[in-house]
């Protein structure tokens, strides 16, 4: 099972050129199924244009998340913080192998869906 997720572009970038290799969430899914991220690289480009495998999804603190997974984060550690304001806790989702589509895809057109505001769960792809 594959999930989508709607990545800033700067962000999405950085994870197809190898120098971002953890995507940082909040909240995760639930679903253990999932083993690739489908990226959705939102505004202004709006559109879905590669995925990656996941090798591993790590949950801690703030502290001990950054320490492991700075050196490849792809953000400042100020961002970092300001984007975990008030959580005592964090995800770090990391990348295996990335795939970037040579055409982008249209969201509705390719899945059918919206752009969500998080993730959604897509099968069959």
């Amino acid at each position: 099972m594959k999930v989508l997720l709607s990545i800033k572009p700067e962000f999405a970038e950085k994870i197809f050129d190898g120098t971002k290799r953890f995507e940082f969430r909040r909240r995760i899914y639930k679903n253990e199924a999932v083993k690739s991220v489908i990226v959705y690289a939102s505004a202004p480009i709006s559109k879905v244009i590669g995925e990656f495998e996941i090798e591993t999804v790590h949950h801690d603190d703030l502290n001990s998340l950054w320490e492991s997974t700075f050196e490849f984060a792809g953000i400042s550690e100020a961002f970092y913080r300001e984007y975990f304001n008030g959580k005592e806790s964090g995800f770090a989702i990391e990348v295996k192998e990335v795939k970037k589509y040579r055409v982008p895809l249209g969201i509705r057109e390719a899945f059918g869906i919206a752009p969500p505001q998080s993730f959604a769960y897509v099968e069959g792809t």
